[in-house]
């Protein structure tokens, strides 16, 4: 069996014009011409004396041969990439020590855990839960994601993300003791992660700041109201970072439409010597990286959820 391989750049035109379904498409992602794309699948298709295309007035539509073909195609420039992508990567090996926010340790870092050992496997971590603005100045710890202004001396200071507040229960509780209208707070014991100012802002945003009067809990940080509030406790203040988890699952909801701008926010910062190491910058790119692929993918939920509550209001008016 002859071993030679067909040209490459052919094989690259084909799988961009049958990944995407158009040659136009195929020559916008290789940044080359339509006509160039076109000859360079003929040339292909000439070479292994087989149709691999069916050309139609919008989309291609792969043949019984080029069916064949692509997954392999496929597979093999996707090994070269990460191939690629491994040669450039920074090398990294080693123990990275991280102090999170507990909440935010728990709930979202700690989950997707996995997917920073996939990407390095020769990073050791040591994480620790703690919100303490001194640990950012510890040499013992690597980096920090911190809750709160951004404003830490001096080190390198990014700011990851915004939140909003919203209240959240567990169902059992709700079954019980429901949350028909904001009124119905008063029945029910506010659990506050901080030293209150939290859920003053989201209970003067509802024009119900009186209901800050009835029972309340003070649990020192989200992690353990999130954690009193699932085993029914009482209702605690979720967040779009920590709480989303949970609520995916069912174990809490958020029994009203109406959330606010926290307003503390999320950063990363370390020591300004640290930041240089390539172990730290890896992780911090890994950190921003999960971000924004998560804020991607939750843009279109948002989308429907807000079309929703447009259409809900336009039935009532």
């Amino acid at each position: 069996m002859s071993s030679r391989l067909p040209p490459l750049n052919p094989l690259r035109a084909f799988e961009a014009a049958a990944r995407l379904g158009s040659v136009s498409r195929a020559a916008k992602e290789l940044t080359v011409t339509h006509g160039a794309i076109s000859h360079q699948i003929r040339k292909l298709e000439a070479s292994l004396k087989v149709t691999l295309l069916e050309r139609g007035a919008r989309r291609v539509k792969l043949t019984p041969h080029g069916a064949a073909l692509l997954p392999s195609v496929s597979a093999a420039f996707g090994e070269i990439a990460a191939a690629t992508a491994r040669m450039t990567r920074p090398s990294t090996g080693g123990d990275l020590v991280v102090s999170c926010v507990p909440a935010l340790l728990s709930l979202w870092l700690v989950p997707r855990l996995n997917r920073f050992t996939e990407q390095y496997p020769g990073v050791r971590l040591r994480l620790s839960g703690s919100n303490d603005p001194d640990d950012v100045f510890d040499s013992d710890i690597d980096v920090c994601i911190r809750y709160g202004q951004g404003s830490w001396g001096d080190c390198w200071v990014r700011h990851w993300s915004d939140l909003e507040l919203f209240p959240v229960a567990s169902p059992t509780l709700l079954n019980v003791r429901p949350l028909r209208s904001i009124r119905d707070l008063a029945d029910h014991l506010i659990l506050h992660a901080d030293d209150g100012r939290e859920w003053q802002t989201w209970l003067a945003a509802a024009k119900a700041l009186e209901l800050g009067k009835g029972p309340h809990h003070f649990m020192g940080d989200a992690r353990l109201a999130m954690e009193a509030a699932l085993h029914g406790n009482g209702v605690a203040l979720g967040d779009t970072m920590t709480a989303s988890s949970l609520m995916a699952k069912g174990s809490l909801v958020a029994p009203f439409d109406l959330a606010v701008p926290a307003v503390d926010s999320f950063h990363v910062v370390c020591r300004n010597e640290a930041k240089a190491a390539p172990i730290v910058s890896v992780f911090i790119d890994w950190l921003f990286a999960s971000r924004d692929e998560e804020d991607a993918r939750a843009e279109v939920p948002a989308v429907a959820r807000r079309s929703q509550r447009r259409g809900r209001r336009a039935k009532t008016a």
